[in-house]
């Protein structure tokens, strides 16, 4: 069964030799040029989607608007998306041991941020990669699920995530 990536966990693109991506530093923020209009009465949060090239030789990079899908809540709405604060990858070599950020601004209702999930479809030298989904919620990261904001609890998304984790560091005993 496919399961997502937690958010800060790099992912490996089997199709391109070394290169990685990773959906990070998911927080609450404003975004650098104003408000949207559009955003009144919601919370505005960044995500970072960063790709490195490990590989031996340099390879063209795209990630821009509809290559990003985030939803929030547990019913997957999805999340106002601030393209003109947005910061996206458009066609960037990326040359081996080097990476490259994009930094995307989204605004949802308070309520719905602990938990979201972050789908990203890159295009890598004029190839459509597979879509990778991560998982987190704002505040999450922060400490232990203990912590974590009211409605987290034992269904609550980091439950499961610490959970799951726990589960695959365990070796085998039987």
């Amino acid at each position: 069964m496919y399961e997502p990536n937690v958010v800060g966990d790099w992912q490996e693109y089997g199709e391109h030799a070394g290169l990685r991506v990773r959906v990070h530093r998911l927080e609450v923020v404003e975004p650098p040029r104003g408000r949207d209009d559009a955003a009144e009465g919601l919370t505005y949060f960044s995500v970072r989607v960063t790709v490195e090239n490990r590989g031996a030789r340099h390879c063209s990079v795209q990630l821009e608007d509809g290559q990003i899908d985030v939803r929030v809540g547990s019913d997957g709405e999805g999340a106002f998306i601030d393209w003109r604060n947005s910061q996206f990858i458009e066609g960037f070599d990326v040359y081996p041991l080097r990476r490259v950020t994009a930094v995307l601004y989204a605004a949802g209702a308070e309520a719905s941020l602990s938990q979201v999930d972050v789908q990203v479809q890159l295009r890598v030298d004029d190839e459509w990669t597979d879509r990778r989904l991560w998982a987190g919620g704002i505040g999450l990261a922060q400490g232990s699920v203990a912590a974590a904001p009211a409605g987290a609890g034992q269904g609550g998304l980091a439950h499961q995530v610490s959970a799951f984790l726990r589960d695959q560091a365990e070796p085998d005993t039987a």
